[in-house]
């Protein structure tokens, strides 16, 4: 209550202070037949007792007929509620204050919906009145929670660990592969500034300033369209050091995240368990595995190959060929056979991928096209190869090892909302699983060109020690130093070594991926004046507080966030200009006919 006008706050009274006066600033959340109403703020909710009596009678006119959510100044006398009338809910649930002076500060027109948190309302009208949703007991929360853990975050790395906190520009120069990036217009005619996507570039030459350690807590910007749970613009806590290597950075984000972690979320364990992308694939079907529950991915080609399956054969014969499954436990008792049709539609649309099922039924025995080709001790080894029980069912799938992996990683992933939706419970919701995944490839074909390569990470990474001379003979071969931290199957960080040689970075950008290195000529010039070794991480800020307060969106823990088309509902932005307003940056608007034709009407 420090520099404020109010005595207390809405959420701090006891019955230890009762026989005090007290003066409160709220909200009026609730008002009941001009007895009563509850008065809310920032740290919770007091009961207000409006006088009955003569002498007060202005008192109970002004609060008995003020409209829900207006702004009040209450003060009065703290008294015990009678008894039998406590309400343990509320943590000032024994006391009550009696009204003795009252007034209203604003008073609230009718709302476009209410306040509570259980109150229905589209995602649409939350953000077109963002100020009345953050007035929500959730969003506070969220809010509150987030800077708390961010306070921590900036303890840990500049109080105990000698990180220095610098800000680097918002207005740079496009940089090379990865995400789209806005443009902002510049005086100069045909010249553009673009927004970062991350500071990369800075940090880096940061490290060839000789600062050692940098942080920041970093607004970075990606232009990605329509994409649910993405934000256009979104915070980093950004990382770079000097002098280290991968299991540096790694203990470092442990030891960062151990120090912030919410007391109220439980402990969370280090060293995090850390698996090679190869294995993510291979088990999971993906580079961000949740590994809260099992339904591993399982190797079958070797059992399958001794048997005459003609889509078996074929698969194992192509190169990378590979026949895998997953078993969803208590399918038969919790999947419709919609839900199968469904899944299996899914592999079909989404990764072009055939999918067989096979049921165990309580007799022990297979139902599925593959029985045909199986004798009853084939069929035994198969079960046991798969660790079925009674009433699972197996999805399997044959072809390239990506493909087929990925099908069924998506696949578990689908299976477990269906099961979870169905009743069974698989994944803790309490539960925080970590993971570090490692070795990446550096570079992967392009999508629209596979001759061509373009980096996994970004162009910047280096390459595994062990793959270093393969970068000039065999590139697509090569692992990177790059590393990604996983929590419950959502990517919340991710991070590489850099390279610090001007001649590999030149190689790299040139030859392996064939960009105009002038565009970089800055940091390529920076890489000849000794710059150290040096490697760094970027933690997803939003995502990571998303993950621990268990939102349904990133949208929950920012205030002010864009819709999933990159709208702020609020302000309405993007918007028009005049054309007057554009000529100092020399751009004109062409205008499609249509929409030209809209405008003038």
């Amino acid at each position: 209550n420090s520099f404020v006008t109010r005595t207390s706050t809405c959420g701090e009274l006891r019955s230890a202070h009762v026989g005090q006066e007290v003066t409160l600033y709220g909200w009026i959340q609730y008002q009941r037949q001009g007895l009563f109403l509850v008065l809310r703020d920032f740290q919770g909710l007091t009961q207000i007792i409006i006088p009955q009596d003569e002498a007060h009678s202005h008192v109970k006119k002004l609060l008995s007929n003020a409209p829900v959510e207006s702004v009040v100044r209450v003060t009065g006398i703290v008294s015990p509620r009678p008894p039998g009338q406590e309400n343990p809910k509320m943590t000032t649930g024994d006391i009550e204050v009696k009204a003795e002076t009252a007034e209203i500060l604003n008073s609230c027109k009718k709302l476009p919906f209410e306040i509570k948190d259980f109150t229905k309302k589209s995602e649409a009208l939350r953000m077109q009145y963002r100020y009345l949703d953050l007035r929500s007991f959730q969003m506070q929360y969220n809010l509150r929670l987030r800077s708390q853990i961010v306070m921590r975050m900036r303890e840990y790395l500049c109080n105990l660990h000698g990180f220095v906190d610098v800000e680097t520009p918002t207005l740079f120069k496009r940089t090379p592969g990865g995400a789209k990036e806005f443009l902002v217009p510049s005086r100069e005619a045909g010249k553009f500034y673009s927004l970062p996507q991350s500071p990369q570039q800075f940090k880096q030459l940061l490290m060839v300033g000789g600062l050692d350690r940098y942080f920041q807590v970093a607004r970075c910007y990606r232009d990605e369209g329509s994409r649910p749970d993405r934000q256009p613009e979104f915070t980093q806590i950004d990382i770079e050091m000097s002098f280290v290597d991968q299991a540096g950075i790694q203990r470092l984000i442990e030891g960062l995240l151990q120090y912030s972690w919410p007391e109220e979320r439980g402990s969370i364990t280090t060293p995090f368990p850390s698996m090679t992308y190869e294995e993510a694939l291979s088990d999971y079907g993906t580079d961000k595995p949740d590994t809260r529950f099992g339904m591993k991915i399982v190797d079958i080609g070797d059992f399958l190959q001794r048997l005459d399956i003609q889509f078996v054969q074929n698969a194992l014969s192509c190169p990378r060929g590979t026949v895998r499954a997953i078993c969803i436990p208590h399918g038969v008792r919790y999947l419709k056979n919609k839900d199968l049709e469904s899944l299996k539609e899914s592999a079909k649309s989404q990764f072009n991928q055939e999918i067989m099922e096979i049921i165990c039924r309580p007799d022990g025995s297979l139902k599925s096209l593959l029985t045909k080709f199986l004798g009853e001790k084939q069929q035994s080894e198969l079960i046991q190869a798969l660790n079925m029980q009674v009433d699972d069912v197996v999805l399997l799938a044959a072809g390239e090892h990506k493909q087929v992996c990925s099908a069924l990683g998506s696949l578990r992933l689908e299976s477990a909302d269906l099961l979870e939706a169905a009743g069974l419970v698989l994944r803790d919701p309490t539960a925080f699983h970590f993971l570090w995944v490692v070795d990446f490839p550096l570079f992967i074909p392009k999508e629209e060109n596979p001759t061509e390569l373009e980096s996994a990470h970004h162009p910047f990474t280096a390459p595994h020690p062990s793959d270093t001379s393969l970068l000039y003979s065999d590139p697509s071969k090569v692992r990177s130093q790059h590393y990604d931290l996983v929590l419950n199957g959502s990517e919340v960080g991710g991070g590489s070594i850099r390279i610090h040689s001007a001649e590999r970075q030149r190689f790299v950008l040139e030859k392996v991926l064939k960009e105009d290195s002038e565009v970089l000529s800055h940091l390529l010039e920076a890489l000849e004046f000794g710059a150290p070794p040096h490697g760094g991480i970027a933690l997803g800020l939003d995502r990571l507080i998303s993950l621990i307060v268990d939102a349904p969106s990133i949208r929950d823990v920012i205030a002010f966030p864009k819709s999933f088309r990159g709208r702020d509902l609020m302000g309405n932005a993007p918007d028009y200009v005049t054309p007057e307003e554009l000529e100092p940056y020399h751009i004109q608007v062409s205008w499609p006919l249509a929409e030209k034709e809209a405008k003038q009407n």
